[in-house]
């Protein structure tokens, strides 16, 4: 096992994996921006370094500062967290080259994965159902109009090489798709250097239906269950909830297995996640991308599957097996995730960074958990993203599990910023969601519009 690590990350993360380590006796290092002196992920730590500004690209994405830092500590590991550097195959594969060991796959596997087109090939390789599309980059609108006319409209044009939200566009009918082509394309070309598109059909209105695997060195891979992740505005994710409502014994059974092929197709090492679209109506299931890292809604599948996933991690990148087989894997209950932003809603959840002057965050009882990196007095920084906590509860079934969130949301107080938690406590307690009746529409189509005209 390792004697020390490094948190290459800040905020609720950080500090959630400083907890792991600490309980496996490890010793923990942050790093911290000059914006995050006072951060309790830098107060927890036995050691914390300082490695630049408040601004991200000058601190928590500076590669360099944070091998220096890890090199001048004597870690033998770094765990990326989450966002920042977590996906970025250079980071890794330099991790690996100064002897360090990163706490998630490889380099390589990354960008196989993280290549679109490549990750759908070896997706169909694999045996795992992918979204009608394409076959390889389009690379011009007639080839685009050829495709889009044999798999149907609507379609989605996605950048070969594309990633937040840049170089997509979707087209409802072929009169709109080579003005939307050359738009998207050019769009490609000068933020990634690549012009080159793909074309997938549209799977909308679906569920967001994520399944979490653990791969371990030997090549030992297992799911946890699936994450319904379908209510979701501008496509960032809301509320998330395990298991899902939409799936059954049998379908959970084949998408779960499904994922654990993906994985191991590309000789994956640590946690992911194999995100898939749900048409309920055809009950057909499409590989839509993976995540090579932990997510932000681990927590619930921690909750129903009793796997710590953090520990997991650190445990598989010390080289050690699994720690439970996929016949241990049992899910017993409900679980839901609750995020908590710093975030205006009424003015169209505008960031709200400041000083949290008064918090309370809801406790007491069987099946309540609060992943959190603020206190009173912390002031947040205008730098990063607005998250101030996750509440995560786990009941005996949904309703229980629903019950227990309301109670949370009433509890919770904070002071001197905004916060989305009175839509988040409107949004649990509306009977559409209470009866499981939602989509990926539900939230940005029904449910905002109505919520926006009543206030």
């Amino acid at each position: 096992m390792f004697r020390k690590i490094l948190i290459a990350n800040r905020g609720e993360i950080a500090v959630r994996i400083i907890r792991a380590a600490r309980e496996l006796g490890i010793a923990t290092v942050a790093v911290y921006s000059t914006a995050d002196r006072e951060a309790l992920h830098t107060l927890l730590a036995d050691e914390a370094i300082c490695i630049g500004p408040g601004k991200a690209t000058e601190s928590y994405l500076n590669i360099n500062a944070i091998l220096s830092a890890a090199v001048l500590t004597e870690a033998e590991a770094i765990h990326p967290g989450f966002g920042f550097l977590s996906e970025n195959s250079k980071f890794a594969t330099m991790c690996d080259e100064v002897g360090i060991k990163f706490i998630g796959p490889s380099g390589d596997v990354m960008d196989t994965m993280g290549d679109k087109i490549n990750a759908r090939e070896q997706m169909i390789k694999a045996g795992v159902p992918v979204i009608p599309g394409s076959d390889g980059e389009v690379h011009t609108a007639e080839e685009a109009l050829a495709v889009a006319e044999k798999i149907g409209y609507p379609v989605m044009l996605k950048a070969s090489a594309g990633g937040g939200g840049k170089g997509i566009r979707k087209v409802e009918k072929a009169e709109d798709l080579v003005a939307a082509f050359e738009t998207a394309s050019s769009e490609a070309k000068a933020n990634f250097g690549n012009g080159a598109m793909y074309l997938e059909r549209v799977i909308y209105p679906a569920r967001h239906i994520e399944v979490q695997i653990l791969a371990d060195q030997e090549g030992h891979v297992i799911h946890l269950g699936e994450r319904d992740c379908s209510l979701q505005r501008n496509n960032q994710k809301v509320l998330e909830e395990s298991p899902s409502i939409a799936i059954g014994k049998t379908l959970r059974n084949e998408i779960g297995s499904a994922a654990v092929r993906a994985a191991e197709s590309v000789g994956y090492e640590n946690a992911g996640t194999i995100e898939f679209l749900l048409d309920e109506a055809s009950g057909n299931f499409y590989f839509m991308e993976m995540n090579t890292r932990v997510q932000v809604e681990h927590p619930v599948t921690e909750f129903v599957s009793g796997v710590d996933i953090v520990k997991e991690q650190i445990r598989i990148a010390a080289g050690q097996h699994l720690s439970v087989k996929q016949e241990d894997i049992v899910l017993r209950g409900h679980a839901i995730e609750c995020r908590i932003n710093a975030e205006n809603p009424a003015f169209n959840f505008a960031p709200s960074p400041g000083k949290i002057t008064n918090l309370y965050l809801p406790s007491g009882g069987v099946g309540l958990r609060v992943d959190s990196a603020v206190y009173p007095g912390y002031t947040i920084p205008p730098y990063y993203d607005s998250m101030i906590a996750k509440i995560i509860v786990h009941g005996e079934n949904r309703f229980d599990a629903l019950m227990k969130m309301q109670r949370a949301l009433y509890e919770l107080e904070i002071e001197g910023v905004q916060t989305n938690a009175d839509f988040q406590l409107d949004l649990i307690s509306d009977r559409r969601v209470i009866a499981g009746d939602y989509d990926t529409s539900f939230l940005m189509e029904t449910f905002l519009p109505q919520y926006q005209e009543k206030e």
